[in-house]
């Protein structure tokens, strides 16, 4: 094992020694042949990460876990969580490891996380690996999710092993770096909470408080206002979600961050043609994720953080009871408050606008898109369009053309405004049949499409000529989209 000299890279180990009943102390397993395939030059320099050293070897063996910096201590993180309903209570990392904290050049503590790193005491009989398909689909999504301003965990790199992991046939092996403000979650309340050690989740909770939320701590409820303030950053995450057309796909509590990021690019998609219905995960098989079930997912989950959070609101649990509803049914009024001043940015509406006049525009332009099967996001684009006084690039989008121009008449006469729309309504997103087309290529070696791919989606408010193919939904012939988580 090496180790990195202080001045070159220092890490912390806060979760690891503050909370050690929820870490255990384990090892990357070594890359055979590792090779960089993509490099976040960006995220890099904001690390404090020389891109030149991280290509270096050194570099390298710190991107897959095999060399590790002063002050590191890396462990596997252990949490519970209900998946698709059902709980689990020891999932934990089976394939990943935190290897420390950094703090970036604003001062902001980050997780440096691995995945595809090996098998850890919670592996539950999975190879602990990652293919390299699957980690190139989170660092992509990822990048883009970050451009379009939606809170999420970042992508630093993905490093082939030089291994062959084995799923329907053999793929190569990669590990991803993942940049997170913290890797707690909900699941990690819920396995504190389950171990019956109080003072161990009020040491969670704390920790989480001054890590995300220190402006709980001067609450006369500190609990309560971390819950809440959980809560509030949820509702405006999943709003953003909906208003970008994303469908996570998997949206377990060990998927729902107290820090409200995005985090765990599986089978994730984003939708196409409007219709609330949209699932592409392949293990949903009953919609429970589907794009228009997102915000009652997010309530159900936040209902189990409020169950973990019962000791630490009051001594008395019918009255943690009464506060835990009282915040948690504060959701749908933030949530709607965030998608309705979303939907008016994107239709370029001021703010003198009332939500009388919005909200039926909106319900009624949403009906039209999914009875039309428009795709969401050429539609608000070409939108933009119509407010500069040509509407044929929006009109074309419908069959029922007469519907349209009756609620573009209306909208048109409030005054929209293009560039406001231009700003907030992005030209390029991950297309699923392009993130196909590279991940395919990338798995060959041939990383050019995943290159291109990335240089219009984290752009993705500017048009850009010679782009157009990466503007455009699947054709045809594409068929229906299935995602997978890799795992």
């Amino acid at each position: 094992m090496s180790v990195v000299p202080r001045q070159t890279l220092s890490f912390g180990h806060q979760f690891a020694s503050e909370l050690g009943e929820l870490a255990v102390p384990w090892q990357a397993e070594e890359a055979p042949d590792p090779r960089l395939l993509v490099l976040n030059e960006s995220l890099a320099a904001e690390l404090d990460l020389g891109p030149s050293w991280l290509r270096g070897p050194e570099g390298l063996r710190l991107l897959t876990g095999h060399l590790v910096p002063d002050g590191a201590t890396p462990v596997a993180q252990a949490y519970a969580g209900h998946q698709f309903g059902g709980y689990s209570p020891r999932l934990g990392d089976g394939r990943a490891l935190l290897l420390g904290e950094v703090a970036d050049r604003a001062g902001r503590l980050v997780d440096i996380h691995l995945k595809g790193s090996g098998r850890t005491p919670f592996a539950r009989g999975g190879d602990g690996l990652a293919a390299v398909g699957p980690m190139l689909r989170e660092y992509v999504t990822g990048e883009a999710m970050h451009a379009l301003g939606v809170p999420t965990t970042r992508s630093l790199a993905v490093v082939g092993t030089g291994r062959q992991v084995q799923r329907e046939t053999l793929l190569p092996g990669a590990v991803l770096t993942r940049v997170a403000s913290s890797h707690l979650r909900v699941g990690t309340f819920q396995y504190a909470r389950a171990t019956g050690d109080t003072d161990l989740l009020r040491r969670l909770a704390d920790h989480a408080i001054r890590r995300h939320h220190p402006e709980a701590a001067a609450a006369e409820n500190p609990y309560l206002a971390l819950f809440e303030a959980v809560v509030a950053g949820q509702a405006q995450l999943v709003a953003r979600w909906m208003l970008v057309g994303f469908v996570h796909g998997v949206m377990n509590t060990d998927n729902m961050t107290i820090s409200g990021e995005t985090i765990d690019y599986g089978p994730c998609a984003f939708m196409e043609a409007v219709d609330p219905a949209t699932v592409y995960s392949s293990i949903d098989t009953g919609g429970r994720y589907a794009y228009g079930n997102q915000p009652g997912v997010a309530q159900w989950n936040l209902a189990r953080l409020a169950e973990a959070l019962l000791p630490l609101l009051h001594t008395e649990q019918e009255q943690a009871i009464e506060l835990a509803t009282g915040s948690l049914e504060t959701f749908s009024a933030q949530f709607a408050s965030a998608w309705s001043n979303g939907m008016r940015a994107k239709l370029g509406l001021a703010d003198r606008v009332s939500a009388e006049v919005v909200e039926p525009l909106v319900a009624e332009l949403l009906s039209l898109l999914q009875d039309n099967h428009v795709d969401h996001t050429s539609f608000y684009r070409r939108l933009g369009d119509a407010a500069r006084g040509d509407a044929e690039p929006a009109r074309d989008l419908f069959l029922d053309r007469a519907g349209f121009d009756d609620w573009a008449g209306r909208w048109l006469a409030l005054g929209p405004q293009a560039q406001r729309m231009d700003r907030v309504n992005p030209v390029y997103i991950p297309r699923n049949h392009l993130v196909e087309e590279a991940l395919a290529a990338g798995s060959e070696g041939d990383l050019d499409p995943i290159v291109r791919l990335l240089g219009a989606v984290t752009d993705p408010y500017r048009e850009r000529p010679g782009l157009e193919r990466y503007a455009e939904p699947a054709p045809t012939d594409f068929g229906r989209y299935r995602t997978y988580c890799g795992t």
